[in-house]
């Protein structure tokens, strides 16, 4: 392999002779072989970089600390990055000490050897154009990681609530479906009161529903923006008026409805914004574990369980055991529950340790929320494809359940009084016998008026058209 050599604070280093990054980049790679997840599997982050970096260039060219030929070039090298090219070139791990430095450095080298090749110059010739006099001016890694990590997380809860809209759809459709099927509610896996099978379906649709806006209110919270306050809050090495425009300038190129911080020493050390996101996450993915959960117990059996809903056949369930297939799309988004609810332990313990005027722990905050988002935008649309879609009720098994349960007695009370009923119940259980039978056998209501209290109590005309 060919070289060119490179040199930093710590000395002189051999840099691929045609690699876009340099120096620093090249010590991470040596500091940092933690994950194998670079930062060209962060697409978000990559592009968030790359606006930060063309927000700075601009608003440096506009008050004039650097030229302005400089930073054009600077800006179309970041705009080809927000594109998608070069990504490549974005090569530190993920997981790596020094606040997001590395990934700093990282993208100042990608984005200053694009403009020097966009020039005419030689890659590594900072002597025209710096990486960090130039492409980091006015910045510190401090403020410019948080900011492109917020963009990034922003993009991706904006994903994860379409995707999660679909799922209500999906969910609302399938109540809709089946609307006019009757069974048994349960609680504590005891038999309870009658409800629709239509309701149940509703009910996942509306969980789901209520955690998109909480999760849009999060992503609203990372909207602040510290850019200017470089190291610690201070704006120290920020040229007079950087502040005033970069903000602005970003959230002309992002699109968002960017807005300065209040107070920038805060900003700089606190992640609550991140720790509240996390949070939504968590409540999400448990959610869906949870529907996901019973969704498995309902199709359980199918011959010797609840066998209620009769989930799709995705594959072969046992290299043993034929004909067994289980329910292994529910099984993976309980799988995307455990390590979001993990992930939000992570952001917890580091929110905790991030010390005085700068969290360092940055990084992981971004690499498991980032994975979380990911995860569960991917475990929401196939448990809607793979699942939902396909699901159908066995309708002759639940209007069975429901004639011979015990817990019809219940929507008798209002009519005849909590002893009747109990004497309802208690009856029907020793005789194995249907409550409507056993209400009526028993002189306390007459057949149609029982059946009309049933469809009253579910909410759910037409029972009786429907057998």
């Amino acid at each position: 392999m060919e070289y060119r050599v490179e040199e930093d604070s710590l000395g002189r280093i051999n840099v691929p002779a045609h690699a876009y990054w340099g120096a620093h980049t090249a010590r991470a790679l040596d500091n940092f072989p933690i994950s194998g997840i670079t930062l060209a599997w962060q697409p978000g982050l990559v592009a968030g970089l790359a606006m930060v970096k063309r927000a700075a260039a601009i608003t440096n060219g506009n008050i004039g600390v650097i030229g302005k030929s400089t930073a054009l070039a600077i800006s179309s090298a970041c705009e080809a990055v927000e594109g998608g090219s070069f990504r490549d070139q974005f090569c530190v791990d993920v997981i790596q000490g020094g606040a997001g430095t590395s990934t700093n450095m990282n993208a100042n080298e990608v984005i200053a050897n694009i403009a020097l090749e966009s020039l005419g110059y030689p890659l590594g010739s900072y002597q025209n154009l710096h990486p960090i006099d130039h492409v980091n001016r006015c910045q510190s890694t401090n403020d410019v990681y948080p900011t492109a990590l917020k963009l990034a997380l922003v993009a991706a809860v904006e994903d994860l609530c379409l995707e999660l809209g679909h799922l209500v759809d999906s969910f609302q459709d399938k109540g809709d479906a089946f609307g006019h099927i009757l069974k048994m509610g349960r609680t504590q896996l005891q038999d309870a009161v009658p409800m629709s099978l239509g309701q149940e379906f509703h009910a996942f649709a509306a969980t789901i529903r209520e955690d998109q806006q909480r999760l849009r209110e999060s992503a609203g919270l990372l909207l602040e923006c510290s850019l200017g306050a470089t190291a610690v809050g201070t704006g120290i090495t920020a040229e007079p008026g950087y502040r005033e425009q970069v903000v602005d300038v970003l959230a002309d190129i992002s699109g968002r409805k960017i807005v300065p911080a209040e107070n920038l020493l805060e900003a700089t050390s606190d992640v609550g914004s991140f720790m509240h996101l996390s949070g939504m996450l968590k409540r999400s993915a448990i959610k869906i574990s949870k529907i996901s959960s019973d969704l498995r117990l309902l199709s359980s059996g199918p011959q010797n369980g609840l066998g209620e809903l009769r989930l799709p056949a995705r594959q072969a369930g046992s290299s043993i055991m034929p004909g067994k297939v289980n329910p292994v799309i529910p099984e993976t988004l309980n799988q995307i529950a455990f390590a979001v609810a993990g992930a939000d332990t992570t952001v917890t313990m580091a929110a905790d340790n991030g010390q005085l005027q700068l969290n360092a722990f940055e990084p992981v905050i971004g690499h498991v929320l980032l994975q979380a988002l990911s995860w569960l935008t991917n475990g929401a649309c196939i448990l809607r494809t793979h699942c939902i879609e396909g699901i159908e009720a066995d309708e002759e098994l639940l209007k069975t359940r429901v004639a011979s349960s015990a817990g019809l007695a219940t929507a008798f009370i209002p009519v005849i009084g909590y002893s009747a009923a109990a004497s309802v119940a208690k009856r029907a259980l020793l005789d194995n016998a249907p409550v409507l039978q056993t209400v009526t056998s028993l002189g306390l209501l007459q057949p149609d008026a029982a059946l009309t209290i049933i469809e009253q109590a579910v909410s759910l005309p037409g029972t009786r058209d429907r057998g």
